[in-house]
């Protein structure tokens, strides 16, 4: 074969880049289908079935798990948001701040409560408070406690987030209220704040959907009958029946709010991002 015919022949081509991602893509999801299969396959439903959906048990449940445990949390969590928004506002004031040990003591603060876990922030709350001041009473008894345990574990982390919202407001909004006679108080409350809170809004929420599961660690105050929030009550009954059936109605009632809240986050950010562009 002489050099000519060589030249002559049609050189073989591979592959196109979409054609590689289209195989790609194919191997992906023959992976997912195999791994989804191999699951159910090997998974031993009806134990699954006897273990976790017993009906007479979840039956057992309602109205009780609504009227009463789910209330408490809701409860718990929303008193926990607004002690921790408040005094969130506070830290990220004092984060700002000229003067140099306010911002030293909201530094230490949202280091150490971020740090620790927020078990052992419902401890101390229960337990180190009351034996540091006997005669200090936390008002509303067990929700009181939480109320100040969820906003201490939550204000350290919404600080944050409020103080880089104050931060994204163009510094003329400021300079704009300081012209208009506005004291420097009173421009960050009427103009600076306002605008920030439109910003940060999503990850606001986001932090309500986590102390909505934070809440579960009410168990660790001891609370009563009547105080009970969803896992409280969920292994309680799971512990009396001896089936974990009523572990997974409170894990769906978690889910019934958790799942709204979380596709209200997924709009305020897609919201937020056409309003950028």
């Amino acid at each position: 074969m002489t050099d000519t015919d060589t030249r002559s022949q049609p050189k073989k081509q591979g592959l196109t880049r979409r054609q590689r991602r289209r195989v790609s893509r194919g191997a992906q999801y023959a992976v997912f289908v195999a791994a989804v299969l191999a699951f159910a396959f090997s998974a031993d439903w009806g134990r699954l079935q006897n273990q976790f959906l017993q009906l007479p048990i979840a039956e057992q449940m309602f109205p009780d798990v609504i009227t009463l445990a789910l209330k408490n949390t809701v409860l718990y969590t929303l008193s926990g948001f607004v002690v921790g928004l408040g005094l969130g506002i506070v830290i990220a004031l004092m984060r700002l701040s000229s003067v140099a040990p306010y911002r030293w003591v909201a530094g230490i603060y949202i280091e150490i409560f971020r740090g620790l876990p927020a078990l052992l922030i419902f401890i101390f709350v229960g337990v180190g408070v009351p034996l540091a001041f006997p005669d200090i009473q936390y008002p509303g008894g067990t929700y009181g406690k939480v109320a100040v345990a969820l906003g201490l574990v939550s204000a350290a982390y919404m600080a944050e987030t409020i103080r880089a919202g104050i931060q994204a407001v163009p510094k003329g909004q400021m300079e704009a209220a300081r012209s208009l006679g506005f004291s420097s108080a009173r421009a960050m409350i009427s103009i600076i704040i306002p605008q920030a809170f439109r910003i940060i809004l999503p990850p606001l929420t986001n932090e309500l959907v986590l102390l909505f599961k934070d809440s579960s660690l009410v168990l660790f105050l001891g609370v009563t009958l009547e105080e009970r929030e969803l896992s409280k009550f969920g292994n309680d009954l799971a512990s009396t029946t001896a089936n974990s059936t009523p572990i997974l109605v409170a894990g769906l009632c978690y889910l019934l709010v958790t799942v709204p809240l979380g596709f209200v986050v997924r709009r305020m950010e897609s919201r937020s991002q056409e309003a950028i562009r």
